[in-house]
């Protein structure tokens, strides 16, 4: 059984942790936030894992991948978890990184907030542009995950479509419905559902906006001539179409 390193125990990092803690795992986590049994201040800690999750904000995991370089043996596999890939990829590593990144998470943040069994059906997408992945999708599969092999590029024009830019979508539709304080005062579930997503981790919308900005632009775009088609052709075909098409995909 592979020895597992987490940095970071937010709700990723905390959710992989307590999961595979509760499977049996040998598992450890570096956190400056957080203190227990298995959790540690030092990178050196690291030093005889497996397998290393780096599970930091996106503007620090550039740093934190060059510091470990520093500690870990060259046989140990490392993944980061951002919603971007190709920023990760700019260079080799002296240890064997394989950048990944889970399609799972909530509108809340924090280790308090992380649980056992928030991977289980969810897609974890993998971009072995560096070699061995091996190792990693077992332990993707451990937690309950699909692992999607793709490109980085493939990947942050995918996450801006999906992702990215609902995100700015609600937090734009939450900030347009507030010059109508009758729409905010008799606003129900529709509405509730529709800005979920307004109230994303701050930090990561930050990163995810400043740094896919030209994705989420294009994918914008798309949206806006959708809704043009949508509105200008067989509104009542489309729809049907859609609801039968949405089913297939979340029926799983």
């Amino acid at each position: 059984m592979e020895k597992i390193g987490i940095i970071g125990l937010g709700l990723i990092g905390g959710s992989i942790f307590k999961d595979l803690k509760g499977k049996g795992y040998d598992v450890i986590a570096v956190s400056n936030s957080q203190n227990g049994d298995g959790i540690y201040k030092s990178y050196d800690a690291l030093k005889d894992r497996d397998v290393v999750f780096v599970c930091s904000p996106m503007n620090k995991t550039l740093k934190i991948l060059d510091e470990l370089e520093g500690f870990l043996q060259p046989e140990t596999v490392v993944t980061d978890v951002c919603s971007l890939k190709e920023f990760v990829c700019e260079k080799r590593r002296p240890y064997k990184f394989v950048p990944s990144h889970p399609m799972a998470g909530t509108e809340h943040k924090g280790f308090e907030n992380s649980f056992e069994g928030l991977f289980n059906g969810a897609k974890w997408v993998v971009t072995p542009v560096f070699g061995e992945s091996d190792r990693l999708i077992s332990i993707i599969k451990v937690l309950g995950a699909e692992p999607v092999i793709t490109t980085p590029q493939k990947h942050d024009e995918a996450a801006a479509m999906i992702s990215h830019m609902p995100m700015v979508i609600s937090q734009a539709l939450f900030l347009a419905a507030g010059d109508n304080p009758l729409a905010l005062e008799i606003a129900a579930s529709g509405f509730r559902d529709m800005t979920r997503l307004a109230l994303s981790n701050e930090e990561m919308a930050c990163d995810m906006v400043s740094m896919n900005h030209k994705n989420i632009e294009h994918a914008i775009l798309k949206l806006y001539k959708s809704v043009g088609d949508l509105i200008g052709g067989n509104y009542p075909q489309t729809i049907a179409k859609i609801k039968k098409e949405r089913s297939k995909m979340f029926l799983k």
